[in-house]
């Protein structure tokens, strides 16, 4: 008999991958209009009616520039709400999976982050991600995750190709380095460890790390067009700059998967085509 697993986030970018992802399993969705997991009433209620047993934690406030203008708010979704969570997962006795950032870290390291090195986030969508990873509690599972695309919501890789019909040329900065994340990829891995109730915390990302920049031609590429369209830029002489930082360095390396001998994510160049084809 499968286990009952519940979503929270279901209709964001990651949780409607997530949905799909647990076919031996009883699947629960749960979107914003259903659970508002700011407010501790009604993410108790839903949980302690549901009694699942596991909870995958996908509702966050992901606007990097809209949580440094509303800290409050940032703080609410992503850090209180992920208390309520953990809190009605113990009463019922579900483990706890929540997908964390890579904006926990400041990206001035030389080398890829791993699972032990000592967050220090530079934005407030960053603190209030750290600080929802620390609801979790040591039992609970945090996978932390970079450059999150997919066939659902806006993302880069929507947005890239979005301005190319726009725009014969492009710029992109050229130091921001991370590893590109399909959701439906990263949901498959989310779903392996939710069942095998792996505590701690796990970074889980596609493998190659590149600039936005390197990114940006390779969105182009997998979709047939010219990839020197793209020209590249400098962070600081960008216009207007963005009201948050970004880690110029956030390559994470998959550690806890790679020394538990699990099959880290294959290349996002080999994922790319396949959803630049659905978002095509």
């Amino acid at each position: 008999m499968g286990l009952r697993i519940v979503v929270t986030g279901a209709g964001g970018q990651l949780g409607r991958e997530l949905v799909d992802a647990f076919p031996a399993h009883e699947m629960i969705g749960l979107d914003h209009v259903a659970v508002d997991v700011a407010d501790r009433h009604a993410v108790l209620g839903a949980i302690t009616t549901l009694r699942p047993d596991r909870v995958v934690h996908a509702a966050a406030w992901t606007d990097v520039d809209g949580c440094e203008g509303d800290p409050d708010r940032a703080f609410a979704v992503n850090a209180l709400g992920t208390r309520h969570v953990a809190e009605a997962a113990r009463l019922v006795g579900a483990h706890v999976v929540a997908v964390s950032t890579d904006y926990v870290f400041s990206g001035d390291a030389d080398r890829p982050y791993n699972e032990w090195d000592e967050p220090a986030p530079v934005s407030v969508y960053g603190r209030s991600k750290l600080a929802g990873e620390r609801e979790v509690g040591p039992a609970g599972t945090v996978v932390r995750t970079s450059w999150l695309c997919g066939r659902h919501g806006p993302n880069f890789v929507a947005s890239v190709l979005r301005l190319a019909r726009q725009h014969e040329v492009l710029t992109m900065v050229d130091d921001q380095v991370g590893c590109p994340t399909l959701a439906d990829d990263l949901a498959r891995m989310v779903a392996r460890l939710t069942v095998e109730a792996r505590p701690g915390v796990v970074h889980v990302t596609n493998q190659g790390a590149v600039s936005r920049y390197e990114f940006a031609r390779e969105v182009l590429r997998a979709g047939g067009l010219d990839p020197e369209r793209v020209k590249p830029i400098a962070t600081a002489d960008f216009h207007p700059a963005r009201p948050a930082r970004r880690p110029a360095n956030s390559v994470l390396d998959n550690a806890v998967l790679r020394l538990s001998g699990v099959p880290l994510l294959p290349d996002f160049r080999a994922s790319l085509p396949r959803l630049v084809e659905s978002l095509a």
